[in-house]
């Protein structure tokens, strides 16, 4: 997990080192860089997998080709067998799907497996930029007059450059132009979906209950996905936010962990009696993991509060009232370890939400196709807050449900078997599977987002109150978002001002996403 700055064309070195200079903290442990005749690669490391042999940028053996790479390689042990004619130069992860490219061609990318984005270039004007296919790592870009500019944030970009800024989509790959070429102007291909199957008929099953061999598929498939999650250099612990989701990670990785003849650092935020503190206790309690609490007070969630909106790079209600704790927990846990795991994605997978239970969703293949277009919106949403309130202590988190093998395996399933029917509650078929391997508690409490289970979400009201009665009495006029945005409540446009001031040319239609409700 690290930072990366990459520029194509006429380069400017020293905007190149002021960008990259602003995600320090996203690496604190080693800066990288090399200048090409046509581009510009930097790197900010945070040293997880070869902590003593993976700096970065990476070159090949002629040093006529270079990568810089954010993210982590699940399935790099897999690409090194197969490049058994290979010899590497390091043991980094980032290096097995850098030289596979160089030998298939971008299109390899497919056979990828993790979170990733990637920058590689030639000395002979060549290169390519791709983002992993759900946009688990973050990465965006501004095509300029006579450069083309990329960074893993929003905060890396110079003023001038911000209004240019957008996302780079997620599984795609950009490769630039060579002057006097068929390709002078540059390309952008798709490698791969968000999610691993066709938006497809959900089997119907509507009296079929679902059976053993079924709640063990998932079992099996979800255990070897966190098995591979921990695949690091540098210990792993496990954020516990006291739902369902956290807890099945955290149960499988406790045992993971035994195995090692280790103990699991867990690590949970809540004010001081709040729900979500009390359940993380009890899951780590009878996990016997090594257990430790963050217990804010009001001020200290007011203190927060503006850094978590400039961090986080987004003002949406939702993703900022969960990222104030967890931005209080991530200061805390990076003491202790730097990777950890989390329970993103099992919502959209299992259909967690309420909303999605509404009549709309009722029937199996409008509640597929929620599924996968909720999926494929997250990273501008729950994946981006995850990513920032993390790496911006030098902090990774990873997000077991969201493997693809483990999406593929699971909306495989029959979509009925997710509605909330027949006496069900919603995430049925999770809690049954794990069943006895978290407290009987745990596996049936209701859904509650993060935000309001910490106790964050009544202090920040009250802040919003607070500032709107101040700026009527200052009749402030509230702000407007150009391009057809719309801010939704005083909430919102709280958050917004905040946002606003450090990035006020940004156009948050080109780069950011919305909650249906604020």
């Amino acid at each position: 997990m690290c930072g990366i700055v990459a520029a194509y064309g006429v380069i400017d070195p020293e905007k190149c080192e002021r960008m990259l200079a602003r995600i320090h903290h996203r690496g604190p442990d080693d800066t990288g860089r090399v200048q090409l005749e046509n581009a510009w690669l930097g790197h900010q490391r945070l040293s997880i997998m070869d902590v003593s042999g993976g700096k970065q940028p990476i070159a090949d053996d002629t040093d006529s080709a270079y990568v810089v790479g954010n993210g982590e390689i699940y399935n790099h042990e897999d690409i090194r067998d197969v490049l058994s004619e290979v010899r590497f130069a390091t043991d980094s992860d980032t290096e097995s799907a850098f030289r596979l490219v160089l030998r298939d061609g971008s299109a390899a990318l497919y056979e990828v497996r993790g979170m990733f984005a990637l920058a590689m270039a030639h000395t002979d004007g060549r290169g390519a930029v791709a983002r992993d296919p759900i946009g688990i790592k973050p990465l965006y870009w501004a095509r300029l007059d006579d450069v083309t500019i990329f960074a893993s944030e929003l905060r890396a970009f110079d003023p001038e450059d911000q209004p240019f800024v957008e996302a780079f989509p997620p599984g795609h790959v950009w490769t630039p132009g060579i002057a006097g070429s068929d390709v002078a102007e540059g390309a952008m291909v798709r490698f791969a979906d968000a999610v691993p199957v066709e938006v497809r008929p959900a089997r119907n099953a509507p009296d079929k209950q679902w059976t053993e061999e079924d709640l063990g598929q998932i079992r099996d498939v979800l255990t070897d996905s966190i098995r591979r999650h921990m695949m690091s250099d540098v210990p792993v612990g496990v954020f516990l936010s006291g739902g369902l989701d956290s807890a099945i990670v955290a149960a499988v990785a406790a045992k993971v962990a035994e195995e090692k003849g280790e103990r699991l650092p867990t690590f949970a935020v809540g004010t001081e009696g709040s729900a979500d503190l009390l359940a993380a206790r009890a899951v780590a309690d009878f996990l016997g993991t090594d257990h430790h609490e963050i217990v804010p007070t009001a001020d200290d969630l007011e203190e927060a509060l503006d850094e978590a909106v400039t961090v986080i790079e987004h003002f949406d209600p939702a993703l900022v009232r969960s990222a104030v704790p967890n931005l209080l927990l991530a200061r805390e846990a990076v003491k202790h370890v730097k990777v950890v795991l989390t329970g993103e994605g099992a919502d959209e997978l299992f259909a967690g939400y309420e909303y999605i239970h509404s009549e709309e969703f009722s029937t199996p293949d409008a509640l597929q196709a929620e599924l996968v277009r909720s999926i494929e919106s997250l990273h501008e949403l729950n994946l981006q807050r995850c990513d920032r309130t993390t790496m911006n202590y030098g902090l990774e988190a990873r997000v077991p449900f969201l493997d693809a093998t483990v999406m593929r395996e699971l909306l495989a399933l029959p979509a009925e078997w997710k509605l909330k029917i027949h006496d069900r509650v919603e995430k049925q078929l999770l809690r049954e599977a794990f069943d006895g391997m978290v407290p009987f508690d745990i596996i049936w409490r209701g859904k509650e987002q993060f935000g309001d289970g910490s106790g964050a979400k009544d202090v920040l009201s009250k802040l919003v109150e607070k500032e709107k009665a101040k700026e009527g009495a200052q009749n402030a006029e509230p702000p407007t978002v150009e391009h057809g945005w719309e801010l939704r409540s005083d909430e919102e446009v709280a958050y917004y001002r905040t946002w606003h001031r450090s990035f006020a040319g940004v156009r948050p239609d080109r780069t950011l996403g919305a909650f249906a409700e604020a």
